[in-house]
């Protein structure tokens, strides 16, 4: 037998226009794991398509023929704290987010003491993979893809914040959270996991999460979280994008003291960029990470 899952409940403020297309291998709801478990060849390592704090990330394939449709599966690691019907609540909330910069949660499993996540597969890499991994087999980004990455990233992590209710804070916006589809589309991933992993619901958490060099520093310092330490982390990002370099404290630095310049533009793009729009994202830049 083939997967089946029942639809998410209907509610959580979406939009019809932000809903994405229906598919008929995956709809929303619970997904068995013996389904899962098939779909990776028993979470094999061939299937693994990468790892993090949250768990491991497999590729399968659910339904078969016309219906069948590539995954992605986060096995969660184990530890949680949260109960089962917590758990299954939360889930189901961020699976009634949609918006075409954020990737759709399609179902879950829950098997004894583990929590696995069936996400939509984006396909094309990540923007930390672009920029800093062109010629290993992703492709180096002009500056169009950069500038529409920089919109459609922006464009879903405002839908979290404004659009949400509750609003959702992501806590580890990075350049490796932003998957591309094979339009060089953005669409941000792993919103809603860190309450789901750790059921922290608070503002102010006894675990710092996030990534080193993206994380706000009253964040890291005092444990408070709010939607600004997304905006200083996402400014990061922009800088990334614009410098094509990895988190650095010196670029944070002329960033807070406005010394951004077109010295620091990557110099891959040999000055094939609109200076407008250039400018416009230094300046975004440089006021996130001020805010």
């Amino acid at each position: 037998p083939h997967a089946a899952v029942r639809p998410w409940q209907s509610g959580g403020g979406a939009t019809a226009s932000d809903q994405p297309p229906p598919h008929a291998a995956v709809t929303g709801g619970t997904v068995s794991y013996a389904d899962l478990a098939a779909a990776t060849d028993g979470f094999s390592d061939a299937k693994l398509l990468g790892q993090g704090g949250f768990g491991h990330v497999y590729r399968g394939t659910l339904g078969a023929g016309a219906a069948a449709r590539e995954v992605a599966i986060k096995r969660l690691r184990a530890g949680s704290g949260q109960g089962e019907r917590e758990f299954r609540a939360e889930v189901e909330s961020i699976g009634r987010v949609h918006h075409r910069n954020l990737v759709s949660l399609l179902g879950y499993c829950i098997h004894g003491d583990q929590r696995l996540l069936v996400y939509e597969h984006v396909p094309n890499h990540t923007l930390e993979s672009h920029l800093h991994h062109a010629g290993d087999g992703p492709t180096l980004l002009d500056w169009e893809r950069r500038w529409r990455i920089a919109l459609g990233a922006a464009k879903g992590l405002a839908y979290l914040h404004e659009d949400c209710h509750p609003k959702i804070i992501h806590r580890d916006i990075k350049a490796a959270n932003i998957l591309l589809d094979d339009n060089f589309e953005p669409k941000v991933a792993d919103f809603g996991l860190a309450k789901i992993q750790h059921g922290d619901d608070s503002h102010v958490s006894t675990r710092v999460m996030g990534t080193f060099g993206y994380m706000a520093p009253e964040y890291t310092n005092t444990g408070k979280i709010t939607d600004r330490s997304d905006v200083f982390s996402f400014g990061v990002v922009l800088l990334e994008i614009i410098t094509g370099k990895r988190p650095a404290r010196p670029l944070l630095t002329k960033a807070l003291d406005g010394e951004l310049s077109v010295e620091l533009i990557d110099p891959r793009l040999e000055a094939n960029y609109d200076a407008h729009e250039m400018q416009r994202l230094i300046a975004c830049a440089a006021a996130a990470v001020r805010h």
